[in-house]
C-alpha cells in the first residue's frame, strides 16, 4: 500500500544510517583525524541480514575508507557486498573486507585503485568461493592488464563476472575463458574486446553473454563463434542506434538474415537483447520467435521492430503473453526498457523521453513510475538530458490532486532529486522551471520533510538568474510558504542576501508602478514579510535597500487594499519589534497613515498597525516626543480603543514562530494599552490553535511570565481577563503545568 509505514527495522537500520555518531564511536590518531568507527557498546552484534540492510543504507550515500570501518567483522557479517559508487575508496578501505566470507561482491566505479587491489583484499575463503563479481566501470590499471585478469584467475568457483565499461581486453578474454571453471554469465558490454574467439573455451558451460556497445574485429568470425555457444539462454548484443557497434568499417553491420540463422543454432535461448539495431526485419523475427514459443525476453528498444502488431496488441495471432518486451511502441514496453536499462544512459533518456508523452493526462498515481523515474535520476545526476526529461516526467506525474495521494516518504523523494537535479543545473531554464512546477504545491511544502533551506536558497537563486514571469511566479510562491517554514536563522541566512531581497523588491516595485495586485505581488509581500519574521538582520537589509520607503508608497498606491496593507504592516510589525531599528519607522507619513489603518474595518490590517503602534508606543513618551511632540498620548489612547473594537475572528489571522517579541511588552505598566494588545494577540492564536501555542508558552517560559504579571494589582481588569484565560488555555492542554 503507497501509505504503509516502512517496517521497524527498516526505520531502525535508516536512523542508524543518518546517525552513525549515535551508536559509532570516532577512534582518532594522534593528528585527531578519525581512523575508524567502533561500536559504543563493545557487545553488539549485527547479524547478517541486518549488517547487509545496513550496508545498503549506507550505499546510498557515497562509501568512502573511514565509512567502510562501520563493518569491522567482530560485530558485522557480510555475505552479499553491493557498492554502486567505489569511487572514493582505496586499500587502506577495502581491507575490511578481508575477514568477511563474501559470495557476491559488486564493487562499480573503482578508480582509485585497481581491481588487482581489490582482488587482493579480498580473505581467503572469498577467493575460494566467491560466485559473482561485478567490477562495472572501474580501472584495470595501465600496463596491469595481465596481472589482474591473472587475479580474476584466482576465482575458480565465480560463476558470473560482469567486466563492462572497463579495458578489459581480447588477451584478458582468453585468460578467463580457460582458467574460471565454473563461469557461466559474463558481460563484456563497452570494454576492449575485439575477438571474441576466446569464448571457444567455455562454450560448453557459457549461458549467458552480454555484449552491448561491443565492437569487434571480424563479424563472420563472431557470427561463427555466437553460432558454437549451443547453451546460451542469454545473449545481448544491443547497441545505441546513433553509433552502431558489433560491427566493423570494413564488414558493416550484421545482415539480419545472417543473425537469424545465428540464433536457430541456441536452442535453448530464452532471452534475446537487439536494441539499437535498426536494420532488424519484423518479419524475419515474429517467424523466428513462432519457432520458439519459449523465449521469455525480447529487447527491442529504439528498434523499429518493437512495433509491430506481435508485441503491442494482444489480439495478434503472433502476440505472446510471456513474452516481455522492451521498446517504445506502448507504455508497458517503455517502462520494461527504464527498468531493464536503468544503468545505460542512452536508453534512460529515451525511455524517459517517450515515457512523458505517456504520461500527459494521469488520473491515479503511479508509484511503479515513479520508482522508476527517481532510479534514472540517481543512475546519472549529471546528465542534463536525463534529468531535464526526469523533472518533466515528476511534474507529470504529481501535478493536481495526484500528489495528495501520494505517501510523504515518495514526495520526500521527489523533492530530494528534484533540488539535487537544480543544484546540478542552476542555469537551465526548462529544467528549472520543470523543478518548480513540481515543487509549487502546497502538499509538497507543507507535509513533506525535506531541507527547506537549501530548497529555498535553489529557488531563490533560479529566481534571480531568469527573467521569465511564469518561473518567478512560482519561485515568490515557493519562497513565501517557505520562509515561514525555517528557522529564524535561516531566514536570517537568506534574507541577508543582498541580491534575493534586491530582486525581490525589485518585483513589489514593478507591481506598484502598474497598479497591479495580482498572485505575484500577495506572494512577494509574504515572502519579504516571512523572511523577516523575528530576524533583525533581514529587517536591517530591507531598510538598507530602501524597502521602507518602497512599502510607504506601496501603502499609499493601494489605500484600501486589505491584502496589501495586511501584508505591509506584517513586515513593519517585524521591524517595529526590533527595538534599535523603530526610529525608522517614525515618520511622519507613516504615523499619520498608521492612525488611519488603526480604524480600518478589516480586522486583520487594524490588528497588525496596532501591534506596530504597541511596539513603538512600549518605548515610551521620551522617544515619542523626539519625533511627534505630545502624540504619545493620543496614539496610547486610540490603541486601546482599537483593541476593545474587535470581535473575535472566524479564522487565525496570523502565525507566530515564538511569543519572545511580546513578553517585553507585558512589562509596559505606563501603557496598560499595550498590554492589552500582546495579551489580545496571544489570547487569540491560543484560542484558536490551543495545542501549538499553549505548548509554546511552556516552553518558553511564558506561563511564569503571565502569572507575575495578573498577581500585580496595578495590572489593568482587562488585561488580567486575558491573561487568565491564556493561563486556562495552558491548563487544559497541559494539566500537570
Amino acid at each position: 500500500m503507497n501509505d504503509s509505514p516502512d517496517y521497524l527495522q527498516s526505520i531502525c537500520v535508516k536512523f542508524i544510517s543518518h546517525n552513525l555518531n549515535s551508536v559509532f564511536a570516532a577512534v582518532e590518531d594522534v593528528n585527531r583525524n578519525t581512523v575508524k568507527h567502533v561500536f559504543k557498546d563493545s557487545s553488539i552484534y549485527i547479524p547478517n541480514i541486518v549488517s547487509e540492510r545496513l550496508f545498503a543504507a549506507l550505499n546510498e550515500i557515497t562509501f568512502t575508507d573511514q565509512l567502510l570501518t562501520v563493518f569491522d567483522p567482530s560485530a558485522t557479517r557480510l555475505r552479499d557486498v553491493y557498492i554502486t559508487d567505489a569511487s572514493q575508496l582505496t586499500c587502506k578501505g577495502l581491507r575490511v573486507l578481508k575477514s568477511h566470507k563474501i559470495s557476491e561482491l559488486v564493487v562499480i566505479k573503482l578508480t582509485k585503485v585497481t581491481v588487482n587491489d581489490l582482488i587482493g583484499c579480498l580473505g581467503e575463503w572469498t577467493l575460494q568461493n566467491l560466485r559473482l563479481l561485478n567490477v562495472s566501470q572501474s580501472t584495470f590499471g595501465s600496463g596491469e592488464k595481465v596481472r589482474v585478469v591473472i587475479a580474476l584467475s584466482k576465482l575458480k568457483n565465480l560463476k558470473c563476472l560482469d567486466v563492462s565499461f572497463t579495458e578489459f581486453n581480447s588477451q584478458g578474454l582468453t585468460i578467463i575463458a580457460v582458467d574460471l571453471p565454473c563461469l557461466e554469465n559474463l558481460n563484456i558490454s563497452g570494454t576492449v574486446v575485439s575477438d571474441i574467439s576466446p569464448l571457444r573455451y567455455c562454450k560448453e558451460r557459457l549461458k549467458s553473454l552480454s555484449m552491448y556497445n561491443l565492437k569487434v574485429s571480424s563479424l563472420k568470425e563472431s557470427l561463427q563463434v555466437l553460432s558454437e555457444l549451443r547453451n546460451l539462454r542469454h545473449l545481448d548484443i544491443s547497441e545505441d542506434n546513433d553509433e552502431p557497434y558489433f560491427s566493423t568499417e570494413t564488414n558493416g553491420d550484421i545482415k539480419f538474415s545472417d543473425l537469424i540463422e545465428v540464433l536457430k543454432c541456441l536452442p535453448f535461448l530464452i532471452s534475446l537483447d537487439l536494441s539499437g539495431r535498426q536494420n532488424t526485419d519484423a518479419k524475419q523475427l515474429t517467424e523466428y520467435l513462432g519457432k520458439h514459443k519459449k523465449m521469455q525476453f525480447l529487447g527491442l528498444m529504439e528498434n523499429p521492430a518493437c512495433q509491430d502488431d506481435a508485441f503491442c496488441l494482444a489480439t495478434d495471432p503472433m502476440f505472446n503473453p510471456n513474452l516481455v518486451v522492451t521498446g517504445f511502441a506502448t507504455e508497458k514496453q517503455v517502462l520494461e526498457s527504464l527498468h531493464r536499462y536503468i544503468n545505460r544512459k542512452f536508453y534512460v533518456v529515451k525511455s524517459l523521453c517517450y515515457l512523458y508523452a505517456d504520461i500527459q493526462n494521469l488520473t491515479e498515481i503511479r508509484i511503479d513510475i515513479i520508482e522508476l523515474v527517481l532510479e534514472g535520476m540517481k543512475a546519472f545526476p549529471t546528465a542534463l538530458g536525463i534529468q531535464m526529461a526526469a523533472t518533466a516526467c515528476l511534474y507529470n506525474l504529481t501535478k493536481g490532486q495526484l500528489s495528495d495521494k501520494i505517501h510523504p516518504n515518495w514526495l520526500r523523494k521527489i523533492v530530494e532529486y528534484t533540488l539535487l537535479s537544480m543544484e546540478n543545473f542552476p542555469n537551465q531554464l526548462q529544467l528549472q522551471k520543470n523543478a518548480l512546477l513540481t515543487l509549487c504545491s502546497d502538499r509538497m511544502l507543507q507535509d513533506v520533510s525535506f531541507n527547506r533551506y537549501h530548497c529555498a536558497e535553489l529557488v531563490m537563486n533560479s529566481l534571480i538568474t531568469f527573467d521569465d514571469p511564469a518561473m518567478s511566479r512560482m519561485s515568490v510562491a515557493i519562497c513565501s510558504i517557505l520562509a515561514a517554514r525555517i528557522s529564524t536563522v535561516e531566514t536570517s541566512n537568506l534574507g541577508a542576501k543582498l541580491d534575493y531581497m534586491n530582486r525581490l523588491l525589485d518585483i513589489v516595485k514593478v507591481k506598484k508602478e502598474q497598479g497591479d495586485i495580482d498572485i505575484m505581488m500577495k506572494f512577494t509581500l509574504s515572502a519579504l514579510w516571512n523572511l523577516t519574521d523575528e530576524s533583525p538582520k533581514t529587517c536591517g537589509v530591507f531598510l538598507k535597500l530602501g524597502g521602507l520607503q518602497l512599502f510607504l508608497s506601496v501603502l499609499d498606491k493601494f489605500s484600501g487594499e486589505s491584502a496589501v496593507e495586511t501584508k505591509v504592516l506584517g513586515l513593519m510589525n517585524n521591524i517595529a519589534e526590533v527595538s534599535h531599528l523603530r526610529e525608522y519607522l517614525m515618520k511622519d507619513n507613516f504615523i499619520s497613515a498608521l492612525r488611519s489603518l488603526l480604524r480600518s474595518r478589516h480586522i486583520d490590517v487594524s490588528y497588525f498597525a496596532a501591534g506596530i503602534v504597541a511596539h513603538l508606543t512600549s518605548e515610551g513618551e521620551s522617544f515619542w516626543y523626539t519625533w511627534h511632540q505630545n502624540n504619545w498620548n493620543e496614539m496610547v489612547t486610540e490603541l486601546g480603543e482599537a483593541v476593545t473594537s474587535w470581535a473575535v475572528p472566524a479564522v487565525e489571522m496570523v502565525a507566530y514562530r515564538s511569543f519572545n517579541p511580546f513578553y517585553p511588552l507585558f512589562k509596559c505598566f505606563k501603557a496598560y494599552q499595550v498590554q492589552l494588545w500582546a495579551a489580545w494577540a496571544v489570547h487569540h492564536v491560543c484560542l484558536k490553535n490551543p495545542k501549538r501555542y499553549c505548548r509554546m508558552i511552556v516552553e518558553e517560559g511564558g506561563v511564569e511570565i503571565l502569572r507575575s504579571l495578573v498577581d500585580k494589582p496595578e495590572l489593568h481588569q482587562s488585561v488580567v481577563c486575558l491573561c487568565t484565560e491564556i493561563l486556562q488555555f495552558v491548563k487544559e492542554e497541559f494539566p500537570n503545568v
